[in-house]
């Protein structure tokens, strides 16, 4: 897993409210002994709001921005080392660059992960 290997312990989760209330990465994350901080529930609720009523829709506007930077500095301050952006639009707004913390782009990470995995299996055939 890309945070074992950048030596992260604690990390943040961003996503929809779906994801964020699922126990797909806390699961994952604590199988790689890693822990998930998840965002309250008003942050879930807003996160999944500029989700899904901006950001699929094509519409990124600068308090959005500074709302998910808010929240990525709430991990920081709550011992995270390292963001997951954990749905597909949120890399559109956030990245290493504007993040207090350092970002794993889920999308990218997974098609890394199936790239991987395809050429292995290539070679095999």
């Amino acid at each position: 897993m890309a945070a074992a290997e950048r030596g992260c312990k604690r990390l943040g989760l961003t996503g929809t409210r779906w994801l964020v209330d699922s126990a797909v990465y806390p699961e994952k994350l604590a199988a790689q002994g890693l822990q998930c901080v998840k965002p309250d529930i008003p942050e879930r609720d807003e996160m999944a709001r500029i989700i899904m009523d901006e950001l699929v829709c094509g519409t990124i506007k600068p308090e959005s921005i500074a709302y998910f930077q808010s929240a990525i500095h709430g991990f920081k301050e709550q011992g995270c080392d390292a963001v997951i952006l954990g749905c597909t639009e949120i890399p559109l707004i956030v990245n290493d660059e504007n993040s207090a913390l350092p970002t794993f782009d889920s999308t990218r990470l997974l098609a890394r992960a199936a790239l991987r995995r395809a050429l292995h299996t290539g070679d095999a055939q």
